[in-house]
């Protein structure tokens, strides 16, 4: 890109971030939106030539249908900035579109007979709600889908490597019972996966019916055709499912299942990157640093965890673009206001900002190693967590006042392991179940992490 564009845009996906959302914006741009508008426009003129035999439409020759397969699989940037100067004389984007057509088929005899059936019974959102759905699938399948798998490649590799690691839980910001490094990242992980799924598995819809959705246009031309069977093949040989029931919208409900989707697997990204920022701070992981990089303009010592931080913050911009838009495109007045177009148009900005968070995070991740020795410290300072192990067991032989006991020794204090030993060894238990309490550690008070870590190998993909 341009370095003087990049400097002077208004949004940073554009400036400061524009090598980073290349992928994007040949979805989301204007062009990329008109590309895929001249896209539905011509294969609806070949639909209609192929399959429909509709009396009075001329014959279209196999040269005929490579030259609109060349017109719409070619379309570049000479053709938008064509299409541009027409929406200057026409102020209407689609209207642009189904001239820049017909232009093109005055090229020749055969096309020009075509002109008449460019846009044939179609409203504008015949085109675009098509033209959107392809963009959103393509977005989701060959960008969000693929940089999630990517982050949690290496979170599940981090899980494996670490899922012995001992580390202190903290609850409340307190110490709790240990747990794993592992395992925490496999909670991660799991969480991902099945927001992924839940993406992935939304009905992605769109409709071909005309100004009110009734078909109106098609039967006054053309009575004796099913129309809503023909709407409804053209729709699937794009790769999209029909919803028969509209006003002139499709009324954007998959949209919203969509994005609230995305925004949910975008929170558990939130969610884990606080997470990580804090596992750095107190030291549980440390940062590899990158030769010339600089973390403070005052303080030398400084390596900031800036990757989750970035994550963090573009989630959230993304995000609360999301709920917007799940708010609101589902509601249009009567049978079609306006108000969903401007906001449609900001859509790529928030999948940009969240597939940004998401290249941020893995790099976040590249950088980390854990450190086993300042986790294994922490936790030989907390010995009081070893609290609920006994009075568990207390439990279990019948004393009633075990939490009582052991919040008297526990609460508010920091004990040793002499602390403990002493009380277990006054206390009226098996000789056996009180040798296994003397033999417990925090370090290996982990219940079942480790295996619950290993076993995210083996579960399937949750659903």
């Amino acid at each position: 890109m341009d370095e003087q564009f990049a400097l002077t845009a208004i949004s940073p996906l554009d400036g400061r971030y524009a090598s980073k959302c290349d992928g994007c914006r040949e979805l989301f741009s204007e062009q990329g939106l008109i590309r895929r508008r001249v896209l539905v426009e011509v294969r609806w003129l070949q639909y209609l030539a192929k399959h429909v035999g509709l009396p009075d439409f001329p014959a279209v020759s196999p040269v005929v249908h490579d030259w609109l397969d060349r017109l719409a699989d070619n379309f570049g940037y000479q053709d938008a900035v064509r299409v541009k100067a027409l929406e200057r004389v026409t102020n209407h984007d689609v209207k642009a579109v189904e001239y820049f057509i017909a232009e093109r088929l005055a090229e020749g005899s055969e096309l020009a007979r075509l002109r008449p059936f460019v846009h044939f019974a179609c409203t504008s959102e015949d085109i675009n709600n098509i033209a959107y759905a392809l963009i959103l699938r393509a977005a989701r399948d060959e960008h969000i889908v693929p940089a999630v798998r990517a982050l949690l490649a290496r979170l599940r590799a981090m899980a494996r490597q670490s899922a012995g690691v001992p580390m202190l839980s903290r609850t409340h910001g307190q110490p709790a019972s240990p747990t794993t490094l592992g395992k925490e990242l496999a909670n991660v992980a799991w969480r991902l996966e099945r927001q992924l799924a839940t993406l992935s598995s939304v009905v992605i819809l769109a409709k071909l019916n005309g100004a009110v959705g009734n078909f109106n246009a098609h039967v006054a031309a053309y009575p004796g055709i099913d129309w809503p069977t023909l709407s409804q093949r053209f729709i699937e040989s794009l790769g999209l499912q029909a919803n028969p029931f509209t006003t002139q919208i499709e009324p954007h409900d998959w949209m919203a299942e969509y994005f609230d989707a995305l925004s949910r697997l975008n929170t558990v990204l939130i969610d884990a990157a606080r997470d990580l920022w804090g596992y750095i701070s107190i030291g549980y992981f440390r940062q590899r640093q990158r030769a010339g990089e600089v973390g403070s303009s005052t303080m030398p010592h400084k390596v900031n965890p800036i990757d989750f931080e970035n994550a963090e913050g573009n989630l959230g911009v993304a995000n609360a673009l999301l709920a917007h838009f799940a708010a609101k495109l589902p509601v249009s007045r009567w049978q079609r206001d306006l108000s969903d177009s401007t906001v449609q148009r900001n859509i790529g900005v928030a999948v940009a900002h969240g597939l940004l968070a998401c290249r941020s995070f893995l790099a976040g991740l590249e950088k980390l190693d854990a450190d086993p020795v300042r986790m294994a410290a922490d936790l030989e300072a907390n010995w009081e967590v070893l609290g609920e192990a006994v009075q568990t067991v207390l439990r279990r032989f019948g004393h009633a006042d075990a939490y009582e006991r052991l919040k008297a020794l526990t609460r508010g204090r920091q004990l040793r392991p002499d602390d403990l030993h002493s009380f277990i060894a006054g206390l009226d238990l098996p000789r056996t179940t009180k040798e296994a309490l003397l033999q417990l550690t925090p370090a290996g008070y982990t219940g079942l992490a480790e295996q619950l870590a290993a076993s995210l190998e083996k579960s399937p993909p949750p659903t």
